[in-house]
């Protein structure tokens, strides 16, 4: 089963060219969904069925997984059933009946204007790490970044002069985002003052570098978002997320088209960007009320 495995992710890394984090994710579903099996006596694929995949998804849900996260589980199983129909390792299809658990559609933590400027007051830019810490904060809400994109972000990626940054989305696609003056200047000062004193090896591209010299981890960064987010007396939930969804709601309510949020964002699908929509509706109202003769 392991071997079929290591075929259907060698299947999504060259074939249709799936990002390093999203191949981690299918990986890590797909080893629990199979040590699940063997547990339960399955030693071939061909002996599984929709009962057993069925069991499975509730062994998820005993054990307090989210319905969204059930629903990736169940992504993940589909796509490797399918891929093994395809393969003619299988003659049939044992999830194409099963549906995803109903999920509750959660509104995104949304900081307000002032809240995120006292984040970004935060970061005191007199050391390498200050200076890299505005510089990435200010990134962060000047353009929407994910997490992942802002880490995986090379130096020669960033062109202050032109005011834009180029990086690498979910499915391998590139996209330009333009970042405003504010940002660019705290780019600029952090290459100047901060990152060549971080940097221990000429070689290294990374923009943003830990104290090791290295390129900073996913986890580095939320722990320095969530380290200043306590500092300000903000919500202790915030993530580097949270300025993904605040940069979003502000363009919005400030008269952004839907269309161009969702190239910023590197959204595949208008209807993901369409969350962001609920969040101004009070914002709609209140200038309504406030505006509107007969309101």
């Amino acid at each position: 089963m392991r071997e079929l495995l290591d075929d259907f992710l060698y299947y999504l890394a060259i074939e249709r060219g799936l990002a390093e984090n999203t191949l981690a994710s299918y990986h890590s579903d797909l080893e629990q969904f199979l040590n699940y099996l063997s547990k339960a006596g399955v030693t071939s694929l061909k002996d599984s069925n929709r009962g057993l995949i069925v069991a499975y998804l509730m062994h998820l849900k005993k054990q307090g997984r989210s319905p969204a996260t059930v629903s990736q589980h169940l992504a993940a199983i589909r796509s490797f059933y399918q891929f093994l129909l395809r393969e003619g390792i299988l003659g049939a299809d044992p999830t194409a009946t099963l549906e995803s658990p109903r999920q509750v559609k959660r509104l995104p933590q949304v900081l307000s204007v002032q809240e995120v400027e006292l984040l970004l007051c935060q970061p005191q830019p007199k050391t390498p790490s200050g200076l890299r810490d505005k510089a990435m904060l200010e990134l962060l809400y000047a353009s929407g970044l994910r997490v992942s994109e802002l880490v995986a972000l090379n130096v020669d990626q960033v062109n202050l002069k032109e005011k834009y940054v180029r990086c690498m989305g979910k499915g391998s696609r590139e996209r330009v985002i333009p970042i405003g003056s504010i940002a660019c200047f705290h780019l600029q000062n952090y290459l100047q003052h901060g990152r060549g004193r971080l940097l221990k090896d000429k070689r290294e591209k990374a923009l943003f570098l830990n104290h090791q010299g290295k390129r900073l981890s996913r986890q580095g960064c939320w722990k320095i978002i969530k380290a200043y987010a306590k500092a300000a007396g903000l919500s202790s939930n915030i993530t580097p997320h949270t300025l993904r969804h605040s940069f979003a709601t502000h363009l919005l309510e400030n008269g952004a088209d839907l269309r161009a949020v969702q190239e910023l964002l590197g959204h595949a699908d208008i209807s993901t960007t369409q969350i962001y929509t609920h969040l101004t509706q009070k914002k709609i109202r209140e200038v309504y009320n406030h505006t509107h003769p007969r309101s």
